[in-house]
């Protein structure tokens, strides 16, 4: 698909917005580009959606919108028109858009102040943003093993989430089951072990399924830094420097170790 107007502002939405994920889109091939930023941009649009008004009811309403585009394309649908949705629903297919519900549903939990009632819809909230976002992503560009994908998702999505605890607790969400040093560094080790798991099975994922994996290019090293360092996480000092973040990058997509 060519890059026309609508995709041309999903770029641009990217470059500002998730400046790490546009950095591994310019990583991958130019025939991965439309779908990716395609994909990343509806990312961003759905996770802006819970945050748009201190009214739960408009914040719902927002990401309903969302959620019925994906059922729109899901079910072969006319999709309404936007820059967004409109490449999205070119370039995603049916069975995949599914996922979207999924993350809809998931994302519902930052429009409250309700802690996570336990692990398990921890996992699932971090499984059905991160873990599906990234599913969608690799089953687009070639042949992978969802459950290979998924534990990279998760570790990926445990590592950007301790990176971004002091946003949302200075917006008065309880992001952390176990919020102490002892509870960082084991939430920390468990991304650290299914990005492990992942590795483990790299054989099942594609060359070009792998592409959309080069987004979780710092998780590994955030994860060790957090089990480290724990006190960096409430600091908002998780991180590397911009040289290594970028000689990661461009390691990992030469070689496609991700």
């Amino acid at each position: 698909m060519r890059f026309d107007d609508d995709l041309t502002a999903c770029a641009e939405l990217v470059q500002k917005s998730d400046a790490n994920r546009f950095l591994a889109v310019m990583a991958a091939p130019v025939r991965a580009r439309p779908l990716l930023f395609a994909l990343y941009a509806f990312n961003i649009e759905l996770a802006r959606a819970p945050w748009a008004s201190q009214e739960s009811m408009i914040a719902e309403m927002r990401v309903q919108w969302w959620r019925d585009v994906g059922a729109e394309i899901a079910e072969g649908k006319p999709v309404r028109r936007h820059y967004v949705a409109t490449p999205l629903s070119k370039l995603l297919t049916p069975e995949l858009a599914a996922c979207i519900d999924g993350m809809a549903e998931a994302r519902r939990w930052d429009i409250y102040k309700d802690p996570f009632e336990d692990e398990a819809e921890f996992d699932r909230y971090i499984d059905r943003t991160s873990g599906s976002l990234m599913w969608m992503a690799a089953a687009s560009l070639g042949q992978a093993d969802e459950a290979v994908v998924r534990n990279f998702g998760y570790g990926v999505g445990v590592a950007n989430w301790l990176r971004a605890i002091p946003e949302l607790e200075a917006q008065k969400r309880i992001p952390l089951l176990d919020g102490t040093l002892e509870g960082v560094q084991s939430l920390a080790r468990k991304g650290l072990e299914r990005l492990s798991k992942a590795r483990e099975r790299r054989a099942g994922v594609s060359k070009d399924a792998g592409t959309a994996l080069l987004a979780g290019w710092q998780a590994k090293a955030v994860l060790k830094q957090a089990i480290r360092e724990p006190e960096r996480v409430a600091q908002g000092a998780l991180g590397q420097s911009e040289f290594r973040r970028r000689a990661g990058l461009m390691r990992r997509a030469v070689t496609g170790r991700w």
